[in-house]
């Protein structure tokens, strides 16, 4: 079943940039679907479209559709805070909040009305575990978020968008940053997580997307390549610029 539909969507940014053309892409649910490609291929961008980040962006034109659940998301009626509940997106770079580790995750849904302390505390609880996070920080809730090392943090960021209860995840080269244990650690949890959710996932190197893709997508200077199977694409690309980008020819 797909969760997400992109059909014939094109981006272009003041600036002249043509971000995405003509993209078509069935995204589907429960599976980590991997977006990679040279830098400046659209990868980010498509992620943006995706919980309309692109709204706050200079964007002088649009076209096509997109549909989550068949719903129009691109549709000037949409609940677009409500939208990125549902999306929620993990940056490459970790941002926490100026408060304790605990805070930062009953944070938004303290925002959203959520006053139950019991409801609070199991948000807490349920999404470190998800995020892998759970034992190493159980018992300094109330410490400085920012005391976390750079792998904890973003792996905090993870159980912040968690705790809103999101049906896709977005992830935009969450482990660039990362050693290569907290990377191992964030992509444990992503293999856990695809059983209660849809993730989409921009890798920071070729090995990873292979590592990490149950459905791989190949992005080049805004045109959508190629689609397959990971264990397809990585290797038998049935496009030579494909295949040129993953043994290291160009990129």
């Amino acid at each position: 079943m797909n969760k997400i539909s992109i059909q014939n969507y094109s981006l272009q940014y003041s600036d002249g940039t043509e971000s995405l053309r003509n993209i078509s892409l069935e995204i589907p649910a429960n599976q980590i679907t991997v977006v990679f490609g040279p830098a400046g291929g659209g990868k980010s961008s498509l992620l943006r479209v995706l919980n309309r980040l692109n709204d706050l962006a200079d964007v002088i034109h649009q076209e096509g559709n997109v549909y989550l659940d068949s719903v129009d998301i691109l549709s000037n009626k949409l609940d677009v805070i409500n939208l990125r509940r549902q999306v929620g997106m993990v940056f490459a770079r970790p941002v926490v909040l100026p408060f304790s580790i605990r805070q930062n995750l009953t944070y938004g849904l303290e925002v959203a009305g959520e006053k139950d302390t019991e409801r609070l505390n199991y948000a807490v609880e349920n999404s470190l575990h998800k995020a892998a996070l759970w034992e190493e920080v159980k018992d300094r809730l109330d410490d400085p978020a920012i005391a976390l090392s750079g792998g904890q943090q973003q792996r905090l960021c993870l159980a912040r968008v968690l705790a809103l209860e999101p049906e896709v995840i977005l992830l935009d080269e969450p482990t660039s940053g990362l050693d290569p244990i907290s990377t191992g650690k964030v992509e444990a949890s992503l293999q856990d997580l695809k059983r209660d959710y849809t993730i989409i996932l921009v890798p920071h190197s070729v090995q990873q997307a292979a590592r990490t893709a149950d459905l791989a997508v190949f992005l080049l200077q805004g045109e959508l390549v190629e689609t397959a199977r990971g264990e397809v694409m990585f290797t038998n690309p049935q496009d030579q610029r494909t295949e040129d980008y993953i043994q290291g020819r160009f990129g």
